[in-house]
């Protein structure tokens, strides 16, 4: 994506505005979609429609270089994100257990990021003999992402009451969630808010192995290498957190996340990019499905979708600033400015995890 933004002419600061656009439309709609399904009862249908938009958004891409086209097609994709993702992860916080939400989370991730290493590996392939084209690559991905559709016709899930309420559901309403939430579910997403602000885009992270003369191919393999690392330990992650708890492995992760960035604004080579995008991927097996399981270990089962939704809403506000936050500072102070602010903001966010003491719901 960045290299293809990047050939038909966008800016840093115009990526960063695209990136964090597009985050912003996926976590407002997860928290409106996450309560409409709660109050429905219902989670296939969600996740079936989420993964058919995002499916069929793929194309415009590939025909469309203008960039309201780009925005578009961004904007559905991520809107596709959306509708599925609270009703997807209440379906696996339903077959899981206080006790094995990491583990249940773990595989999760590990099977969605085993997708983003056969994606990217093919599209290094298809590059390799075709240079540049990457218009067709987008054709190209909708067949993947209508097979997800077809496949999700599979799924069944348990019978449940609707949700009683009163309240009439509008785009921003589920962020009424955040009145009645329990204490330990505000604190816990206020550290994940404030880190948020600085967790940009993964794309400067490939922009800055750019920057550093690596080619396209170079890129595209380093970001398969770190998309393999977080699959292979996702679960071996999510086992070792249902062990040794689910906070002391979030804490660990945000310390990684600190490290990674810290190198990065003095890496120069390509074996220190290759050495931190592995201990990246460490961060995000140790820290993605990992805080949705601490989230919904400590709410109401009923309430698992619209807990999720509130905070991915909250969070794509966070991930809006950030993303243009670090096209501003990359631009105006340099890369090496953006990384390092965010590593020290990552540290104190893990010391105020360390200090809060979280209650579990009866779940």
């Amino acid at each position: 994506m960045p290299l293809y933004l990047e050939s038909i002419g966008f800016s840093v600061v115009l990526i960063g505005v695209l990136e964090g656009f597009a985050e912003a439309i996926a976590g407002l709609s997860k928290g409106y979609f996450g309560k409409l399904s709660d109050q429905n009862g219902k989670r296939v249908p969600f996740v079936q429609f989420g993964y058919l938009l995002s499916a069929v958004s793929k194309p415009i891409m590939g025909f469309f270089t203008f960039p309201f086209w780009i925005f578009l097609s961004r904007t559905l994709d991520r809107l596709g994100k959306g509708i599925r993702t609270g009703a997807r992860d209440a379906l696996l916080s339903d077959e899981a257990t206080p006790e094995t939400k990491g583990t249940v989370f773990g595989f999760h991730r590990s099977m969605d990021t085993l997708g983003a290493v056969l994606g990217p590996t093919f599209a290094l392939i298809f590059l390799h003999f075709y240079p540049q084209n990457y218009s067709v690559l987008f054709f190209i991905s909708a067949i993947p992402g209508l097979s997800a559709f077809l496949i999700s016709g599979l799924l069944s899930e348990k019978k449940k009451e609707k949700l009683v309420t009163e309240e009439k559901s509008n785009f921003l309403s589920h962020f009424l969630y955040w009145k009645n939430a329990p204490i330990s579910y505000k604190k816990l997403v206020i550290g994940l808010l404030v880190f948020g602000l600085v967790n940009s885009s993964d794309l400067f992270l490939l922009l800055m192995v750019k920057a550093k003369g690596l080619e396209d191919s170079q890129v595209i393999g380093i970001y398969i290498f770190y998309n393999l690392v977080y699959a292979l330990f996702s679960l071996p992650a999510g086992i070792l957190a249902d062990k040794i708890g689910l906070k002391p492995s979030l804490v660990f992760g945000l310390f990684v996340f600190a490290f990674v960035y810290g190198g990065m604004a003095f890496a120069e080579d390509t074996i220190h990019f290759y050495s931190l995008f592995f201990l990246y991927g460490i961060y995000a097996a140790s820290t993605e499905g990992i805080s949705k399981a601490l989230i919904t270990n400590i709410i109401p089962k009923t309430d698992a979708a619209s807990a999720i939704g509130t905070f991915a809403g909250l969070n794509s506000i966070a991930a809006l600033i950030a993303s243009n936050l670090g096209g501003l500072i990359w631009f105006y102070s340099g890369p090496k400015s953006m990384f390092l602010i965010a590593a020290f903001v990552s540290i104190t966010v893990s010391f105020y995890f360390i200090r809060l003491s979280l209650k579990n719901s009866e779940n």
